[in-house]
């Protein structure tokens, strides 16, 4: 693990707020046959996910310093492929909370290629809690709902779980969004309903449009949809892609989303 700034005792140094308060934000990029892949859409995500928690972003935050940052701590080191998580932090202080200095730490988790398609997964849907649908909803903060919806799927023997928002539709799981493949028709969640903000998710459904393997339909989505669908895959910028294998009583193939991840991973060389 890689940061920018050391952790010192609360009496010597300002200390890191993510610890405190949970003030951080969260992206991650990508490392795929020793070529950062989609650095600019994780970077801009990245700036407006920082711009919507109000920090004190530095002139040097450019796109050019963190590809310096990420080649140095991965390709320089002989790692060729890895999702890189990155957490920028507010650091406590005198000044005004949105003055307030910023540092960063990196997590470099080196794994197979970044684009495979993983085992299938079991779902179920949460009803106790769900998640907001507000601007801070769709990027990666802190979220007590998620902490608990991952104990509540261990606890359940399940991978992961389906987050309803207030108004009883699907936004999306503890770990990232939904595919539902119907026909022709995939549909995702729209983000006002809650679901996440993913550059990888947003790379691979303008991949299927622009080649017309699929017509993308954003909706809003009751929970019956789950059943209605012939394969459903989950895409999370933080662990990967995973076709969903089985939700209740009901199983799913992935033929389809199979085929659609090969002929994008192949844009790619």
């Amino acid at each position: 693990m890689i940061q920018n700034t050391p952790l010192l005792p609360v009496n010597d140094s300002p200390v890191n707020r993510a610890f405190l308060h949970g003030d951080a934000v969260k992206v991650t990029f990508f490392v795929r046959n020793g070529q950062l892949i989609m650095a600019e859409e994780c970077y801009f995500f990245l700036m407006a996910s920082m711009r919507k928690m109000r920090m004190n972003i530095p002139l040097g935050y450019t796109l050019d310093f963190f590809q310096n940052i990420l080649t140095e701590n991965t390709l320089q080191r002989g790692i060729h492929d890895a999702s890189v998580h990155m957490m920028v932090y507010r650091q406590s202080g005198t000044e005004k909370i949105d003055k307030v200095p910023v540092a960063f730490h990196l997590d470099v988790e080196t794994c197979g290629d970044v684009l495979q398609l993983h085992g299938g997964i079991e779902l179920d849907l949460i009803k106790e809690i769900s998640v907001n649908t507000h601007l801070l909803s769709n990027i990666r903060v802190h979220c007590p709902e998620n902490i608990y919806a991952e104990i509540y799927a261990r606890d359940n023997d399940l991978d992961d779980v389906i987050l309803l928002n207030p108004h009883k539709r699907i936004a999306r799981t503890v770990s990232g969004n939904l595919l539902f493949l119907e026909g022709k028709i995939i549909k995702i969640p729209k983000q006002s309903e809650g679901a996440y903000i993913s550059p990888l998710m947003e790379n691979l459904v303008t991949f299927i449009h622009k080649n017309g393997l699929a017509e993308i339909r954003e909706e809003e989505l009751i929970a019956f949809e789950s059943q209605k669908s012939e394969e459903i895959l989950l895409v999370s910028d933080s662990k990967g892609l995973y076709p969903v294998q089985k939700i209740r009583n009901k199983t799913f193939t992935n033929a389809r989303f199979a085929q659609i991840i090969e002929l994008w991973q192949s844009s790619f060389q």
